[in-house]
């Protein structure tokens, strides 16, 4: 994947994707500007759905020419790094909250080629990644409590955005946002010191592919225009 820097990532779920049509939509994302492709799995235990696993990824992985951004909503995940670095992922995200040795699950993601992302949820205080900072290439801020798509964004998890940016300091790490990004929040985000916004129905309402390229713009134009 590309060297890092720090433009407004858009990184569609596809959770909220025609799941029989999978292939064509994440192409119809590509083709109409997206940065990454994200990949909720979720394991129906550490949140309350169940989604999809490591062979769907390696089937949609030849659709993905950019970025596949997988999140593993699952616990345990060490099990299952393996299976997901070989199905191709580009970066794979944790849960700070799925098990007890994050420092050890995350040199094991690097370990199997793919770059290392931590996810916190929104009870989760920064603190429990400090001290895996020189681990990370990744750092999600759950802004939903996870589990299903279409929830509204928790105006909590702004400030915590902003401490992070701060931990962060000049280090080549993501600062990606999950849950209720729309053009109206997405600022937000931004302002704080976000540099990738993962956004679900709100990129896929509308259903054609013209639809994607006019939600995928807002959002990024208004996160643009705030960024920190």
């Amino acid at each position: 994947m590309s060297d890092f820097d720090r433009s407004i990532k858009i990184a569609p779920s596809i959770l909220s994707a025609d799941f029989a049509r999978l292939g064509e939509e994440v192409q119809a994302i590509e083709a109409q500007g997206c940065d990454w492709v994200h990949v909720d799995v979720m394991d129906g235990h550490f949140v309350p759905n169940i989604t999809i696993g490591p062979n769907v990824v390696k089937a949609i992985r030849p659709h993905v020419k950019t970025v596949m951004d997988v999140h593993l909503m699952i616990a345990p995940a060490d099990p299952y790094l393996e299976a997901f670095a070989k199905a191709g992922s580009d970066i794979i995200t944790i849960h700070a909250e799925a098990g007890p040795h994050l420092d050890r699950s995350l040199d094991y993601i690097r370990s199997l080629g793919c770059k290392a992302g931590v996810s916190l949820n929104p009870s989760t205080p920064e603190s429990a990644i400090e001290y895996v900072l020189d681990r990370l290439d990744l750092i999600l801020v759950m802004t939903v409590n996870p589990g299903f798509g279409g929830q509204s964004f928790l105006q909590s998890q702004v400030e915590k955005i902003g401490r992070i940016r701060k931990m962060i300091g000049d280090r080549p790490i993501w600062l990606e946002v999950d849950g209720g990004v729309t053009p109206d929040t997405a600022p937000l985000c931004a302002a704080a010191g976000a540099d990738a916004l993962v956004a679900g129905s709100a990129v896929f309402k509308g259903g054609t592919p013209e639809d994607y390229g006019r939600n995928i713009a807002a959002i990024r134009s208004a996160a643009t225009k705030a960024q920190r």
